[in-house]
């Protein structure tokens, strides 16, 4: 049984593209748009979220290696504080897009609607789970991102970003209370910014004998 999507779907110059860390506080927020190469086919394509992470290294590699043409794009987290987080998205993915060494015909925009392209694009709800293009885009921004957050877990230690990967669990939430907002923070979530007027609160108040 062949896992993963059915490469027969793939159509030629079809761009797929996802996104991942919309949620996440800190952290930048990652797109990637791919053309696969219908000669090509990628055996166990899938959304990322339904792949190990051993499985999605491997096929980051393979995708890199067989697509006609994939791109890796981002919006940091000044980015995301001024324009919002569904803006800073869009703007990843039209940086996706744009950055392709090939133009695609089409561009399939996993979710329920499309940023501002060059090219017609059309969303596709899950498309992670159906489209082979959009899954590759979501196996390619999910590691790409994952391997930041393991960074920035060696360069703020005690968060636990490699585990969590920014997302706000209760093991975050503390660590975050307990040792306060770093600039890689999303300063508009309503979590960090909760924190920072609550220490700007404490701060104002006059010192009490």
């Amino acid at each position: 049984m062949q896992l993963g999507l059915d490469f027969s779907l793939v159509e030629a110059l079809v761009a797929g593209v996802d996104e991942v860390g919309r949620g996440p506080l800190c952290g930048p927020v990652v797109t990637a748009a791919v053309i696969l190469d219908p000669a090509r086919p990628i055996l166990g394509l899938n959304d990322s979220k339904k792949l190990t992470e051993a499985r999605r290294e491997l096929l980051f590699d393979e995708i890199r290696e067989k697509a006609l043409a994939w791109c890796i794009a981002r919006a940091d987290v000044e980015e995301i504080d001024r324009l919002n987080i569904l803006h800073a998205t869009m703007l990843a993915m039209q940086r996706a897009v744009e950055g392709l060494a090939v133009t695609p015909r089409l561009a399939l925009i996993d979710g329920n609607r499309c940023p501002k392209l060059s090219v017609p694009c059309a969303p596709v709800v899950k498309g992670d789970s159906q489209v082979p293009a959009i899954a590759a885009a979501s196996i390619l921004a999910k590691v790409s991102r994952d391997r930041e957050m393991r960074e920035l877990d060696r360069l703020y230690p005690g968060y636990g970003l490699a585990g969590h990967k920014g997302y706000p669990t209760p093991s975050h939430l503390a660590s975050l209370q307990a040792l306060g907002v770093t600039p890689i923070y999303r300063r508009s979530f309503a979590p960090v910014r909760r924190l920072l007027d609550e220490t700007a609160a404490f701060s104002a108040e006059p010192d009490r004998l």
